[in-house]
């Protein structure tokens, strides 16, 4: 199974909220009587997959012997740019950087490690929209064990299908009075204020590209 098929079953997110976002697309509700505090922009969040976040190279590639550990690899300080500054264009695009750190088991004579990643863009928590595989090479140099680069990976999506209808919208932001009917009710409790929710809902994540036994690997280890 490719792990783009696996994703859906991974949405584990290294949580990291998109920055840069206009106001005027942020929602901020408060539930009733639990006091759940929702904020909400139309960016695609931006996270990290369950298990993708690091890669491990052995030597011999077959061995899974801790001595056989070649270069571990991790992918950290992911931070994103949402631009929605143009409020006419049809689309919101965000863009993310990261930096992966590596550390080689030798540190004898100079050299460059090239390592797939992936970013993939996910539409209502389970439907991949996109994916794109990008290569991020690692230098070391000679007598070091440790070496970084730096990553980036975009993302485009609908304005229209990430924006909450207006109905969903002013059930949320709306003000409540104690003497309300609803007032003790909190809107997120009901089942189409979540389903709008999850519909207009978008995620980029990123993460090294793996085979089936590296990530085996990582989920086990």
């Amino acid at each position: 199974m490719s792990i783009a098929k696996r994703l859906p079953l991974a949405l584990v997110l290294l949580p990291l909220l998109a920055t840069g976002c206009a106001h005027d697309n942020e929602i901020t509700a408060i539930g009733g009587s639990i006091g759940q505090e929702v904020k909400r922009t139309s960016c695609p969040a931006v996270g990290v997959a369950a298990y993708t976040g690091t890669v491990t190279l052995f030597n011999p590639p077959a061995s899974r012997d801790s001595k056989a550990i070649d270069v571990v690899a991790t992918l950290t300080d992911l931070k994103s740019q949402c631009d929605d500054s143009d409020t006419d264009s049809p689309t919101l695009a965000t863009n993310a950087t990261f930096r992966v750190v590596a550390r080689r088991s030798d540190s004898h004579g100079a050299r460059d490690v090239v390592l797939p990643y992936y970013a993939v863009v996910i539409h209502g928590g389970d439907k991949i929209a996109s994916k794109s595989i990008s290569r991020i090479s690692i230098h070391f140099d000679d007598g070091k064990l440790l070496g970084e680069a730096n990553g980036q990976a975009n993302a485009t999506v609908s304005r229209a299908d990430a924006t909450l209808p207006e109905n969903i919208r002013n059930r949320l932001i709306r003000k409540r009075n104690a003497e309300d009917v609803d007032a003790s009710i909190d809107p997120m409790t009901d089942p189409g204020v979540r389903a709008a929710l999850n519909k207009a809902s978008f995620e980029l994540l990123v993460g090294f590209q793996l085979t089936n036994e590296q990530l085996a690997y990582n989920a086990t280890k």
